[in-house]
C-alpha cells in the first residue's frame, strides 16, 4: 500500500536545557548573548521557563570523524561533548569578549575555518559548551557555492 498523506511539517526546533542556575543561564543567554525572550512559564514547586528566540535553527547531524575534525579546526584538540550549541552573530570577536566578560571560559579564541567562518568556542552556563561563529563570506558568495563545505559547522 502507497502512504499519499504528505509528509509532517517541521514548524520549529526547540532545544530544551535543565540550567541548575536559571537565572545565570537566562542572564547569560537573554542579556549576554541577546537571544529575545519570547515567553516565559512558571508552576508548582519553583518550576520555571524562558523560551528565547534564537532565529532560523537547523539540525546538525555529523559522523564521528567530522566532530572530531571541527574540534582539530577550532580548538586544536578534542573537547566538545556529544552536542554543542552554535550560535550565527555578526560580530564573533565582539560576542565572544562580550560572552567572557558575562562568565563564558574561552576554550578557543574566534579562528579561521577552511570554510571561511571565524568561530570561537566557549563553555557557558547550564553546562553548554557553544561555538560562535561569523561568516566571511556574503549571502552571495554562500548561495553561489557548489554546496560542498568540508566541515561546515553552523552545528547544534
Amino acid at each position: 500500500m502507497v502512504d499519499d498523506s504528505p509528509a509532517p511539517v517541521v514548524r520549529q526546533l526547540r532545544l530544551v536545557v535543565e540550567a541548575a542556575d536559571h537565572e545565570a543561564a537566562v542572564a547569560f543567554f537573554r542579556d549576554a548573548l541577546g537571544l529575545p525572550e519570547e515567553a516565559a512559564f512558571s508552576g508548582d514547586g519553583d518550576a520555571r521557563v524562558v523560551i528565547l528566540e534564537a532565529g532560523r535553527a537547523t539540525l546538525e547531524i555529523a559522523n564521528p570523524a567530522q566532530k572530531r575534525m571541527i574540534d582539530e579546526v577550532e580548538v586544536g584538540r578534542q573537547v566538545a561533548p556529544r552536542i554543542r550549541v552554535a550560535f550565527e552573530v555578526d560580530d564573533a570577536r565582539a560576542t565572544t569578549a562580550r560572552l567572557v566578560a558575562a562568565g563564558a571560559n574561552e576554550i578557543a579564541p574566534p579562528t579561521r575555518t577552511p570554510w571561511q567562518s571565524l568561530n570561537s568556542r566557549l563553555d557557558a552556563p547550564a553546562d553548554l559548551q557553544i561555538t560562535v561563529f561569523q561568516e566571511l563570506r556574503t549571502p552571495d558568495e554562500l548561495a553561489g557555492s557548489d554546496g560542498a563545505h568540508p566541515g561546515r559547522d553552523t552545528e547544534a
